[in-house]
């Protein structure tokens, strides 16, 4: 009687370790989904593209794994359980780095923007030194229009900014620079050959 006993305690321990084994881990698998969503609303798709495709590619093992068990006659979604969890934490892990990334961009971009105004500032002084001849005339208002381009592209790249386009904002202020820094160059030039020929 004992051993009947003992058999179907043991029997039923089996049944109820197969059968929790043998249910899909859904709740779980909503979880890791929402983890990936909010890494993805966190921009982790556009600042860290490699990160995110390998938790992409880490989720899609799980649905793989799912998929393999739904095939069985006898399941067992533990492998699937701990693969999620190994999502989630990978998710969690995404979504600081995206975070870490984006105030590394508004640093960069925050440089970019007083390299740009310090530039602005010099040119515009060049502006004042630069010959006014006849010749240098046209030359000068052209230099002038273009400083006016560089100041439109910076107030857009704050506009950028305060709308969270970090990476849009970085290329525009980098384009800048590099106008900026070319106008230098062009006005120190031609107040440099002014100077020469007036020496002569």
């Amino acid at each position: 009687m004992r051993t009947k006993f003992l058999t179907l305690i043991a029997a039923l321990s089996v049944a109820v370790l197969l059968s929790s084994c043998g249910k899909v881990p859904q709740a779980e698998i909503d979880a890791a989904n929402a983890a990936i969503e909010a890494a993805k609303t966190a921009g982790a798709d556009v600042y860290v593209t490699a990160d995110f495709t390998a938790l992409q590619d880490s989720m899609s093992a799980v649905t793989q794994s799912v998929e393999a068990q739904n095939g069985k006659l006898i399941k067992n979604y533990s492998k699937v359980t701990e693969q999620l969890a190994v999502v989630n934490q990978l998710a969690a892990e995404v979504t600081t780095k995206t975070e870490a990334r984006k105030e590394e961009v508004k640093l960069e971009v925050a440089a970019l923007q007083t390299e740009v105004a310090n530039l602005l500032a010099q040119n515009n002084e060049l502006v004042a030194q630069a010959p006014k001849g006849k010749e240098g005339a046209a030359a000068l208002e052209a230099i002038k229009g273009d400083i006016g381009v560089v100041e439109a592209s910076i107030a857009d790249v704050t506009t950028q900014v305060a709308a969270d386009q970090l990476l849009p904002a970085l290329d525009k202020a980098k384009a800048a620079k590099e106008k900026a820094v070319a106008l230098n160059a062009e006005l120190t030039e031609v107040i440099a050959k002014y100077s020469s020929n007036r020496k002569k």
